[in-house]
């Protein structure tokens, strides 16, 4: 048990350097018979992977499925998986579902998203760039200072805030709104700035997305006011971004108009699902078992419900 705690917390620590999301799943609870025991922990993977144990295939389907939901969420939730024929009841923080394929026991399983802190990068060392990483991470964000020339913004970085005085300011900006990073930023003057943005060499529907000056108007001066006004700044785009994403989500597939950048990131985020036709399970679509029957693809929670299409699939009634 040792080695297999040590080997979890040393592949937990390795995601968390490499910034990759995971979720943490621990039971709380086991009764018999069930295959697992209290204490017993996994992480599950972006992608379905599940590493350790919390229990058989049938439980793994549904940590598999809530995990991802987990991570899309971003909320901790505590599973519950039962014995009966297919249902869930949701209630706040918790979720019950019950499963066909479990032969007695109950289990329930607390589920805990370790997400990376949204990256912000900032080009420069000037005192306003010092003031944004000092200032960044007390809000949750990790900032990495680096130069124009070198930058590397990806698509999933939080933002990208120039502040270098004049330094590799175009590179820097071409490649973030390139790369489409949801608030990108140049600290200048108006009239600096205005004349910064006629020289990017991108489309005017881009530049049109640069912030600057940057930041709300608070009236700054210092660095330090100036990188606050910045983060509230960032702070209200993100807000507005995630707001967009859940209208969105709710408003009809034929009615709404195309999503922003954040908004359509966020639904790419929701994992998609299916039902196990031997067992009626709900699992996640992408990372469970699977096959072909004529053309269409059949997801299982578990191998001895894969087993059972097989030896006898007309028996179960597919929709194409």
């Amino acid at each position: 048990m040792t080695t297999t705690t040590d080997s979890l917390t040393a592949r937990a620590n390795d995601l968390a350097s490499r910034r990759e999301p995971f979720v943490h799943a621990t039971v709380v609870r086991a009764q018999h018979p069930t295959s697992a025991h209290a204490g017993d922990t996994a992480l599950v993977l972006s992608s379905g992977e599940i590493q350790g144990f919390v229990g058989g295939n049938c439980v793994e389907s549904s940590v598999r499925e809530y995990s991802r939901q987990v991570l899309s969420s971003q909320e901790p939730l505590l599973l519950r998986v039962v014995p009966g024929e297919p249902s869930r009841t949701a209630g706040e923080g918790a979720v019950e579902v019950s499963n066909p394929c479990l032969s007695g026991g109950a289990i329930e399983i607390f589920l805990q998203p370790h997400i990376p802190a949204p990256r912000v990068v900032v080009v420069g060392t000037t005192p306003v760039a010092r003031a944004l990483e000092t200032l960044g991470a007390g809000v949750g964000l990790a900032v990495e200072l680096t130069d124009g020339e070198s930058v590397a913004p990806r698509a999933d970085d939080a933002a990208l805030i120039v502040a270098s005085h004049g330094k590799a300011e175009e590179v820097a900006l071409e490649a973030a709104l390139r790369a489409g990073v949801p608030y990108v930023a140049l600290v200048a003057s108006g009239t600096r700035g205005a004349a910064v943005l006629e020289s990017l060499d991108v489309d005017p529907a881009l530049r049109s997305r640069v912030f600057t000056p940057a930041g709300l108007q608070l009236g700054a001066r210092t660095p330090g006011e100036i990188a606050l006004s910045i983060l509230a700044e960032l702070i209200q785009e993100r807000a507005r971004s995630r707001h967009a994403a859940t209208v969105t989500a709710a408003a009809p597939a034929t009615a709404s108009p195309a999503p922003a950048a954040g908004a359509a990131a966020a639904a790419a985020d929701t994992p998609a699902t299916a039902v196990d036709p031997v067992c009626g399970m709900t699992v996640a679509a992408d990372a469970s078992l699977q096959l072909e029957h004529h053309g269409v693809t059949v997801y299982f929670c578990s191998p001895g419900c894969r087993a059972a299409f097989r030896k006898d699939p007309e028996r179960y009634a597919l929709t194409p």
